[in-house]
């Protein structure tokens, strides 16, 4: 298998903590039609709400304003965010809060795998904030929540979103060895984006992680995501799906970047429909097993029902 390199420059050791406050503000544009989506309100999404509560848990389907909570949520269906809801970068486009994170609360697995069962889910997706101030990135509370959950809910499959556990070697190996059924990392955007977008991280070192969970188990699903809209070129989508493709990455994810508020990276179009039709197709072509592209598709959303797809896809692959 090809080893990918990355030719950018190494990011400075300390973590990277700038006030998005201190951002020049940016209008915001109005959404289209085809991305209006109605509040949340329903008794499902008051019963989820409640549970995740109870539990003293976050989601990043409220820290980051997904735009599906009301659909989400009302099926009982919430994407967990686990070593608290402070993160040690600040990507342009994210808005989620960015510090000096607390302490580790070491009953929070099982306080996961607690909601999981009490929410009834088939499957779960589990994410984090960025942990550079810990040694491991938080890799260890990845496999304790795996564990966590699978102890209690057997039946239960569960996908993981990882940060880029940059610098922390042999972060990667400790998540897979706790076997969940989906790695997922998103590239966010195209390499040409990246300083503007996502500062803290490096375009190559995102493919490496992707490309050594395979190596590591390549039984394993993996997945990875991007917006648009951020000013990025069609050919550069194209080359970044061949870039996936050449880590063995199974599931691509393509969805409308939204700008949280005025101090974050500005929208610079809204891409319409049809398009996201096309990078699907194109994506199919070029062999993932799953796409997901649309104005609002997010790496969690209806993440259970890819999953069998995904899962399918593989199986008729294989013949059987």
């Amino acid at each position: 298998m090809a080893v990918l390199v990355d030719t950018l420059a190494t990011p400075p050791v300390r973590p990277r903590h700038p006030e998005k406050a201190h951002r020049p503000e940016t209008p915001v544009l109005r959404k289209p039609d085809w991305i209006r989506v109605k509040a949340p309100g329903s008794p499902g999404y008051a019963e989820t709400r409640r549970i995740v509560r109870e539990n003293g848990l976050h989601t990043v389907c409220e820290e980051a304003g997904c735009p599906n909570i009301g659909e989400c949520w009302e099926k009982r269906h919430a994407t967990f965010m686990i070593m608290g809801d402070v993160c040690t970068r600040a990507c342009a486009f994210c808005n989620v809060k960015t510090g000096l994170p607390g302490a580790l609360d070491s009953a929070e697995p099982e306080h996961v795998a607690e909601a999981v069962e009490k929410l009834g889910l088939a499957h779960v997706v589990v994410t984090s904030v960025d942990r550079d101030d810990l040694d491991d990135g938080g890799a260890e509370h990845f496999a304790q929540t795996i564990r966590a959950i699978r102890s209690r809910n057997a039946g239960t499959t569960i996908e993981v979103l990882t940060p880029d556990f940059l610098r922390k070697d042999g972060a990667v190996d400790v998540v897979v060895d706790a076997r969940p059924d989906v790695f997922n990392h998103n590239l966010e955007t195209v390499p040409s984006k990246y300083l503007a977008v996502r500062p803290g991280a490096r375009y190559f070192a995102s493919l490496r992680l992707l490309q050594q969970v395979k190596e590591r188990d390549p039984a394993m699903f993996t997945k990875s995501g991007i917006m648009v809209g951020l000013g990025e070129e069609r050919n550069e989508v194209l080359q970044v799906m061949d870039d996936l493709r050449a880590a063995q990455v199974d599931f691509l994810t393509i969805g409308q970047y939204l700008q949280p508020t005025r101090r974050h990276h500005p929208v610079m179009r809204f891409v319409p429909p049809e398009e996201f039709k096309a990078y699907a197709t194109i994506a199919f072509a070029k062999g993932f097993l799953m796409v997901s592209s649309s104005p609002l598709t997010r790496s969690s959303h209806h993440a259970g029902e890819d999953f069998a797809r995904l899962r399918a896809a593989r199986e008729a692959k294989l013949g059987r």
